[in-house]
Formats: C-alpha cells, sequence, structure tokens
C-alpha cells in the first residue's frame, strides 16, 4: 500500500509482517469487546463484516458466541494467517482478500459492519453507499481504534521513539485520545447513534511488546529485513533496562456506531 498522507507516501506492505501479527497483535482487552457487544455487535446468530481484517483477532475471538463473520483484507499473508489460525481452533470463519471497497456480496448480506485499526486507510467514498447496500435495513456500521498513549506512558514512549529513529517518516506515532472522525461520506447513508472513549492498561511481556512494536506499519511493514532485525535487537536491550519482565501499557480505544438509514437509494 502507499498513501500520500500516509508515512510522507512510504510504501507499506501488511503481507510482510504478518507472522508477527499473527503472534504479537491479538491484544484487544476485554473491555474492547464488552464496547461491541453493548453497541450491538457480534451478538448470536448476527452476520457480521470485519473490514481490514488482519489475521482475523475479532471474528476468532467473538465467533464462539454465536455471531457468523466474514473478514476481508487486501493483503493475502494477512489472510493466510487468519485461515490458518481459524483452522487451528476449530472455527467456520470465511476470509476473503480483497480490498473492502471491492467487496461483491449480495445485497443485505449483514447484520452488522465493524472496522478495527484501518478506517484512515479506507476510500469512504466508494465504501460508504457499498456498506450501505451490503449491510441489512438498520444495520449497524461501528469504527474502532485502540492505541497507545505515549505522553503517559514511558515504555510506549521510549519505544516510538527508537521506532522513529528507524524510520523518520512513520507518522503513526504521537497519538493522543481523540474521537473517530467519522467522514462526510457517511451523511445521508448512515446515522451516529453513539461514540465511545476510554482506557485501557494493556498487558505485555518484553518479549510480546517487542513483537507488538516489530508489527506495526513503521517498522515491519515498511523497513528492510536487516532494519528490522536491528531493531529488534535494540529494541530487546532497550526494554530489558526500563521495562519489568511483565508489565502494561496505557492505550485509549475509540469508537464510532453508525446506523444505516433505510429508505435511501
Amino acid at each position: 500500500m502507499q498513501q500520500p498522507d500516509i508515512d510522507g507516501g512510504r510504501p507499506f506492505d501488511w503481507s510482510r509482517t504478518a507472522a508477527d501479527y499473527a503472534r504479537y497483535r491479538d491484544i484487544y482487552p476485554p473491555a474492547f469487546y464488552s464496547c461491541l457487544r453493548t453497541h450491538g455487535v457480534g451478538l448470536p446468530g448476527q452476520r457480521v463484516l470485519d473490514i481490514g481484517t488482519g489475521t482475523g483477532v475479532v471474528p476468532r475471538a467473538l465467533c464462539a458466541e454465536g455471531a457468523r463473520f466474514t473478514g476481508v483484507d487486501p493483503a493475502p499473508g494477512q489472510i493466510g494467517q487468519a485461515r490458518r489460525l481459524a483452522a487451528e481452533q476449530g472455527m467456520d470463519i470465511a476470509f476473503h482478500c480483497v480490498p473492502a471497497e471491492e467487496m461483491d456480496f449480495p445485497d443485505a448480506s449483514f447484520d452488522a459492519a465493524i472496522a478495527c485499526q484501518c478506517y484512515f486507510y479506507l476510500d469512504h467514498v466508494r465504501l460508504a453507499p457499498l456498506l450501505h447496500r451490503l449491510l441489512r435495513p438498520g444495520g449497524l456500521f461501528v469504527i474502532t481504534y485502540m492505541a497507545w498513549l505515549p505522553a503517559e506512558d514511558a515504555v510506549a514512549a521510549a519505544s516510538e521513539a527508537l521506532a522513529l529513529r528507524y524510520n523518520p517518516a512513520w507518522t503513526g506515532g504521537g497519538e493522543v485520545r481523540r474521537p473517530i472522525p467519522v467522514p462526510d461520506a457517511y451523511g445521508g447513508l448512515f446515522r451516529q447513534e453513539a461514540a465511545d472513549l476510554f482506557d485501557v492498561e494493556v498487558p505485555f511481556t518484553r518479549e510480546s511488546w517487542n513483537g507488538r512494536m516489530k508489527a506495526c506499519r513503521g517498522v515491519g511493514a515498511a523497513l528492510p529485513p536487516e532494519q528490522v532485525a536491528a531493531f529488534e535487537t535494540e529494541h530487546l536491550a532497550l526494554l530489558a533496562n526500563i521495562a519489568p519482565p511483565q508489565f502494561t501499557v496505557l492505550h485509549y480505544v475509540a469508537a464510532a456506531v453508525l446506523r444505516r438509514i433505510d429508505g435511501t437509494s
């Protein structure tokens, strides 16, 4: 992928970091899933579309409760890992390697759709009318995002600074609490019903936090292998000096809940 407003236009490829993503990015805490359920997503019998599914973290976490999930992602490496993990866990989840804007499911295929961590990669002008068609009348679209807070967490700040030293073009740092900015493209097709913004402490070990950082866009998805290896060596040494064997990293979670407006063509 390559977008002029992300990382100064530097290319990144989520398939390159798919193995680390599968191992280290299943980190959403219970409060995150409670937020989805509170807003009516992932309930028994629902047909749920997961946009930007990656390795299928959210479908694998919620499908045991009775929802039927379909995940889409444009990165073949991510979809390969999603299929592998679902098969190993005995889960019947449909994963499709396709950009969200090019989905070709029948009308009213889904009761709800979610987009976690990916809303800024999407072409919402194309996606909004497509989602309106794919959701049943009154269907939900929930956009969520979870990010560490470097200004308030010393480990996150130090790790982020190191990642920026290896990739100064990376624009994924410096997060502060902020609501989801719902694009104008959804106006007239969806109405916003709710918004959430809350903090969570996410547990890590030095290894898992290193893996989480290595799997991010600015490191594993963008840097050549030799630089990723150098980052990992330096990062693990840094963590040995500043972090105990087990610790938490302060994150915030944001969500925007949209409901399909019926009678709109």
